[in-house]
C-alpha cells in the first residue's frame, strides 16, 4: 500500500458520480494491493434487518447500524469475497473492531502473531488464511462518520502505510458525500420530471371535464361529504359507476385539503400490466429487472407529502394487495432491487366502480385493505339519479368545447335539453360529455346536431332516449353482420373522438367505459388497427 499507488486510486475514486461506480472501484483498487486479502467498506444506515441479523443478540441500538456496500478479495482457495449478502452485511455500532471504529470515528491498527487470531469474529478463518493485519479506518466527512473502510491483509502494514490509508480514507469520504449529493439531485431531477408529467395529466384531465357541477341534491350531498374529509388526512373510498366523475371528488378532496400545494399523483390501477405494479407504486433500483437502466422514483415516493389517487383500486392483482397495505399502514415501502426502507408521508385517495365488499367476499380482493382504504366513502351518484343535473353540465360542456374550437354561436335548443335530460346515460358525465363533443363536430353553421341514437351502447332499447328512433332495424333485431358493423362505428367513434387514443385518461376505452385490454381483443376481433 505505497503513496503513489494510493494517490492514483484516490484520483480515480474522486471522478466517480455514482455511489455505486465510487464504492466498487475503491475496494477493488484496494484489494489489488500486494498483501491485501479482503477489503470492505460499511455505511451507516437505519436498522432494517434486525430480525435476521447474525449480530442481533449483542447490538445495542436498533435505530442505526452499519450496512456493507462494497466487498471485494480472495481467499487462499479461489474464493472470490465480493457478495453483500452474508452475516456481516450489517455491523452493530460499538461491537468489535468494525463497530467501534463506526461508533468512535478512530482508527484501529491490529498486528497479530501466529495464535493470536482471537480477535476476529471467526478466528478459524483468520487462521486459514493467514491474516495478520487489520486495518480499519473511519469515513468522515465534515465531523461526521460516515461509515467504514477495513482492510485485512497477510502481510504487516506499516505505520506509515497506516498513515497514507487516513489521507486516501479522508478523500474517499469526500467523494462519497459528493456521490450522494449528484444521486440525490439526479433523483430530484427525475421526481421533477415526473411530477411534472403527473401534473400535465392533471391539467389535460381538468380541461376535458371541468370542475364538480350540478346542484341537484344527491351532488350537494356529496360536495358536503368532500368538504368534512378535506381537511383531514383520512383515507376516502370513492365509488360509483364508470364516468360519474370520481377523479373530480378526488382533485376536490386534495384542493381543500393542507396538502394542495404538493403533488396529486394519479394512477390508473386498470393500465399498469401486473408484472410492473410494484415498480411503479414503489419505483426500483438500477439492475432490479431486465431494462432498469438506473433508479426511478415510484409513484409514493414522488406523492410525497401530497396525495396518491388510485383509480380502479380494484384491478391492484391481489399479491401486491398486501404490500399497498403495508404502505398505507405504516408509511414505509422498498424498491424493487432495494434493501433499505423508504419513508413518506402520503394522503391516499382510492376510486373503484367495482363493489368491493363483494370482492372481498369472493376472496378476490383482501378484506383488511378494503377496511383500510374505506375509512371515509363517498357514493358518487350515476346521472340518471341526478337529471336535474343534465342542462346545467351540458350547457357547461358545451361552452368549454366551443370555446376550444372557436364556434361561438352554438346553442342548445328546448327539445335538445328535453332529449337529454330523459335518456337514460349508462355512460354517466362521461357519456354526456361525448354527445355534446360530437354534436359540435356535426354541427352545421349556428344548428348543434345531437344524436343519441349513435351513442347508445349495443343492446339497449330503443326507449332509452326520448325521441331517438330505434337502434335496430324495424324487424327489432340485427344479424350477426349487423351486430359487428354497429360495434365498430362505436369504437369508430370513440377513437375519433380520443384523437387514436386507446387507454389512459380521456382514451377510447374510458369513453367507452370498458377495460383498455377489452377494447383492444374487440378491436382485434373486428379487424379494427
Amino acid at each position: 500500500m505505497d503513496l503513489s499507488t494510493l494517490q492514483r486510486l484516490a484520483l480515480d475514486v474522486a471522478q466517480a458520480r455514482s455511489l455505486d461506480s465510487l464504492l466498487g472501484r475503491m475496494v477493488t483498487g484496494l484489494a489489488g494491493a500486494p498483501g491485501a486479502a479482503l477489503v470492505r467498506c460499511w455505511l451507516k444506515g437505519p436498522g432494517d434487518l434486525c430480525d435476521e441479523c447474525a449480530l442481533a443478540d449483542v447490538c445495542p441500538d436498533r435505530t442505526r447500524c452499519l450496512h456493507l456496500v462494497a466487498s471485494k478479495g480472495k481467499s487462499v482457495d479461489g474464493t472470490r469475497w465480493d457478495r453483500l449478502n452474508g452475516d456481516f452485511r450489517r455491523f452493530p455500532l460499538g461491537v468489535r473492531k468494525v463497530g467501534r471504529v463506526g461508533a468512535s470515528g478512530q482508527p484501529i491498527l491490529l498486528r497479530l502473531q501466529e495464535g493470536e487470531e482471537h480477535w476476529a469474529v471467526r478466528p478459524e478463518w483468520a487462521r486459514t488464511e493467514g491474516i495478520r493485519t487489520f486495518a480499519g479506518q473511519p469515513l468522515v466527512f465534515r465531523g461526521e462518520v460516515l461509515g467504514v473502510l477495513a482492510v485485512f491483509c497477510r502481510d504487516d502494514v506499516s505505520d506509515e502505510a497506516f498513515g497514507w490509508l487516513r489521507t486516501f480514507a479522508d478523500q474517499a469520504a469526500v467523494a462519497i458525500a459528493n456521490a450522494r449529493a449528484f444521486e440525490e439531485v439526479e433523483e430530484l431531477r427525475a421526481r421533477l420530471e415526473l411530477e411534472r408529467d403527473y401534473l400535465r395529466d392533471e391539467v389535460e384531465a381538468r380541461r376535458s371535464f371541468g370542475g364538480i357541477v350540478g346542484e341537484s341534491p344527491a351532488i350537494r350531498h356529496v360536495l358536503r361529504q368532500v368538504e368534512q374529509v378535506a381537511v383531514s388526512d383520512a383515507t376516502v373510498l370513492i365509488s360509483g359507476e364508470t364516468g360519474t366523475g370520481k377523479e373530480l371528488v378526488a382533485s376536490a378532496i386534495h384542493e381543500l385539503s393542507p396538502r394542495s400545494e404538493q403533488p396529486l399523483v394519479r394512477v390508473n390501477c386498470a393500465s399498469i400490466p401486473s408484472e410492473l405494479f410494484e415498480s411503479e407504486f414503489f419505483g426500483h433500483a438500477k439492475g432490479a429487472f431486465t431494462g432498469a437502466a438506473g433508479d426511478r422514483a415510484g409513484r409514493f415516493q414522488v406523492a410525497d407529502g401530497g396525495t396518491l389517487f388510485l383509480d380502479e383500486v380494484g384491478e391492484i392483482p391481489p399479491g401486491l394487495q398486501g404490500k399497498l397495505l403495508r404502505a398505507l399502514q405504516e408509511g414505509q415501502f422498498s424498491r424493487v432491487g432495494e434493501d433499505s426502507v423508504r419513508e413518506v408521508d402520503v394522503r391516499v385517495v382510492a376510486a373503484t366502480n367495482r363493489d368491493l365488499a363483494a370482492e372481498v367476499e369472493a376472496g378476490r380482493f383482501r378484506e383488511d385493505l378494503y377496511y383500510r382504504l374505506s375509512v371515509f366513502p363517498i357514493v358518487v351518484p350515476p346521472l340518471r339519479e341526478r337529471r336535474g343535473d343534465v342542462p346545467l353540465l351540458a350547457a357547461h360542456f358545451l361552452r368549454k368545447i366551443t370555446t376550444a374550437r372557436n364556434l361561438p354561436g352554438l346553442v342548445l335548443r328546448k327539445r335538445d335539453v328535453e332529449a337529454l335530460s330523459a335518456y337514460d346515460w349508462p355512460g354517466n358525465v362521461r357519456e354526456l360529455h361525448n354527445v355534446i363533443e360530437r354534436a359540435v363536430i356535426l354541427s352545421s353553421r349556428d344548428r348543434l346536431h345531437i344524436d343519441l341514437a349513435d351513442h347508445r351502447p349495443p343492446g339497449r332499447g330503443a326507449g332509452a332516449a326520448a325521441g331517438a328512433g330505434p337502434t335496430t332495424p324495424d324487424r327489432g333485431w340485427l344479424t350477426e353482420g349487423e351486430r359487428l358493423n354497429f360495434m365498430r362505428r362505436h369504437i369508430q367513434a370513440a377513437l375519433e373522438a380520443s384523437g387514436g387514443k386507446v387507454s389512459g385518461a380521456g382514451g377510447a376505452a374510458e369513453r367507452l367505459g370498458i377495460r383498455p385490454s377489452t377494447l383492444s381483443s374487440r378491436m382485434k376481433s373486428l379487424g379494427m388497427r
